[in-house]
């Protein structure tokens, strides 16, 4: 893993509001394995403060705050984020809660060097075919929200049977175009909600025996993508 500690003002406000635009999950905790998960609410650059949303009948906010030393964990854009929570303290509204805290002074931030993930472009989404595990007869076609050399995220609706962390799966085509499929094995390493309003969930998968052909058939699939966004970002700017 390589790190990298992001302390302009202008990257951190970036991140921020990109945790805040997503509905991103960010899990607060402390010593003692005391931790709860939020999402970042708002931002208050006057003030130099960020809120997250508190449930009212939380009892773990009461020994997070008392520990002195929390800390923000996050994904965005599947990048693992993570800084310190300094000044945490309850605020109480009308009819809500949240916890307030200064906005952070570094934002580090955790990528694999070999390991990059895309996102695919809108016009052309790729699929996963596979068998449910858990139902052999039902076969499922789920969207790649992201992918990787080594893994990838597919999206399980919320009418779909759930299927848990730690399971295998034996066999999955990967449609990446109208032309282009792979055959992979692969393992769910762990399942998370989006947001409240995505009505599904995201499963994080290791691929397992791509072969050789097929891992450099997905090679330049990433970099095609990594080319055409760079290009796109350019013409904008």
């Amino acid at each position: 893993m390589s790190e990298f500690g992001l302390s302009t003002p202008a990257e951190i406000s970036d991140i921020l509001n990109r945790m805040v635009s997503a509905h991103t999950l960010v899990t607060l905790s402390g010593p003692g394995g005391i931790s709860c998960t939020t999402m970042l609410w708002s931002i208050d650059a006057e003030r130099q403060t960020i809120s997250f949303s508190a449930e009212p009948d939380d009892s773990r906010l009461e020994g997070l705050l008392e520990s002195g030393e929390v800390l923000a964990v996050a994904y965005v854009d599947n990048i693992k984020v993570q800084f310190d929570v300094e000044g945490l303290i309850l605020v109480h509204g009308d009819r809500t809660k949240a916890l307030n805290a200064a906005i952070p002074g570094v934002i580090y931030r955790f990528q694999r060097r070999s390991c990059y993930r895309v996102k695919p472009l809108a016009h052309s989404v790729p699929s996963a075919s596979l068998r449910h595990p858990g139902m052999p007869d039902m076969q499922l076609t789920l969207r790649v929200l992201d992918i990787s050399l080594e893994g990838l995220a597919l999206f399980l609706p919320d009418d779909v049977p759930a299927i848990p962390a730690g399971t295998e799966i034996g066999q999955c085509f990967i449609d990446l175009d109208s032309t282009t499929r792979l055959e992979t094995k692969m393992v769910i390493h762990h399942v998370s909600v989006i947001h409240p309003d995505s009505h599904g969930s995201r499963l994080g998968c290791q691929l397992i025996g791509l072969r050789g052909m097929d891992e450099r058939v997905l090679h330049h699939y990433i970099d095609d993508i990594q080319k055409r966004r760079l290009a796109l970002a350019a013409r904008l700017s």
